[in-house]
């Protein structure tokens, strides 16, 4: 059984890649920080989760993390807001698991300033940063 973190990870990329609106305003969908992408970009990172489950089922709460990077620091082209109007979307079959809510829990809006010491190239700039709470249900 492929692990809740995964299948909403995969969901999510999917959901991304798949949106043409989405796809016109960015260079791409990572499944984590590309060693070289061109900004604006779209990575999808880590997925934690942890026990949430109800009397007869299994289940996860998922928090993923979702970060535009590149973006000036108005959103002219609707990126950000194209990305916040497909989370809920996230709802629905996910490998093994079924996504049953999804959320954005917290968000973060911020300059990242690169240090020349492991961040990749490029990485300097604004970086609209979501958290996306999933709880997800086995089966």
């Amino acid at each position: 059984m492929m692990a809740a973190e995964q299948a909403v990870r995969a969901r999510a990329l999917a959901l991304l890649r798949a949106d043409a609106a989405l796809g016109a305003r960015v260079h791409g969908v990572f499944d984590g920080t590309p060693p070289r992408a061109t900004p604006p970009y779209v990575a999808v990172e880590e997925a934690e989760g942890q026990d949430w489950g109800v009397k007869d089922r299994a289940g996860r709460e998922v928090r993923l993390t979702l970060a535009l990077v590149g973006v000036g620091p108005v959103d002219v082209d609707g990126a950000a807001a194209r990305i916040e109007a497909l989370v809920p979307m996230l709802r629905g079959a996910a490998g093994d698991w079924t996504i049953a809510g999804a959320r954005v829990v917290r968000t973060r809006f911020a300059f990242v300033r690169d240090n020349g010491r492991g961040q990749a190239r490029g990485e300097s700039g604004w970086r609209h940063i979501w958290v996306v709470r999933c709880r997800c249900l086995a089966g």
